[in-house]
């Protein structure tokens, strides 16, 4: 069966629970489409998605969430299907003077404060990066949750821009992440101790991903 949850009570449910085994053979939060970078047609995520027997998943196209609803509408034609989808997005932001990546889930797709995220309908993203604080805001406003995507993968230290983005209102970071690409797909060790220790010191939640831009959504290329 299609199963409904109420998007952002049941993401702080299901990110409580979040640990190393989590992602991607159960839940995967950071996925690109054609929408915007990525290799594969969202219909082909839902696909891949079904046959790992995964309990849910987010597309997080760059400044899009066209490929949330073509993957929402492939779906709703499978009515036996145990899997939720959520809303997703990445979106550029400044914060600390970095240009990070910021993720964005269960927000109302719809909704006009994230309008000024958006691409346009030739596909071009908006020409001014956003402050962090913007944008955080922008998504609390839709009704989403705000994540730090991949804390370490910026010219600033991870743990600096952590605190930064606890300080601006974000909910949680992206902990469990592989800076690398390694088959099958793993947590970077190192990165991951750092992050949920400074998570739980300051009350985020932690969530994973494997940041597919290619052809199979349990790597990230």
């Amino acid at each position: 069966m299609l199963l409904v949850c109420p998007p952002t009570p049941c993401l702080r449910q299901v990110w409580s629970r979040i640990t190393a085994d989590s992602c991607p053979q159960d839940y995967n939060f950071h996925l690109h489409t054609l929408a915007s970078d990525g290799q594969l047609h969202p219909h082909q995520v839902i696909d891949q998605a079904l046959a790992l027997g995964m309990k849910g998943l987010a597309i997080t196209d760059h400044h899009s969430v066209q490929g949330y609803f073509a993957a929402q509408a492939y779906l709703s034609s499978h009515p036996q299907a145990d899997l939720i989808l959520w809303t997703g997005i990445e979106i550029n932001a400044w914060l600390e003077n970095t240009e990070v990546h910021i993720l964005g889930y269960g927000f109302e797709p719809t909704h006009t404060a994230l309008q000024p995220f958006l691409r346009s309908a030739q596909g071009q993203a908006p020409d001014a990066t956003p402050d962090a604080t913007v944008v955080t805001k922008a998504l609390h406003a839709a009704g989403g949750l705000v994540v730090l995507a991949h804390p370490y993968r910026y010219n600033r230290p991870g743990d600096h821009l952590i605190m930064a983005a606890a300080a601006v209102g974000m909910d949680g970071i992206e902990a469990y992440y592989n800076y690398k690409n390694p088959d099958p797909w793993y947590p970077s060790p190192e990165q991951t101790t750092s992050a949920l220790k400074l998570a739980a010191h300051l009350g985020l939640y932690t969530t994973c991903g494997t940041d597919s831009h290619g052809t199979n959504i349990t790597r990230r290329i």
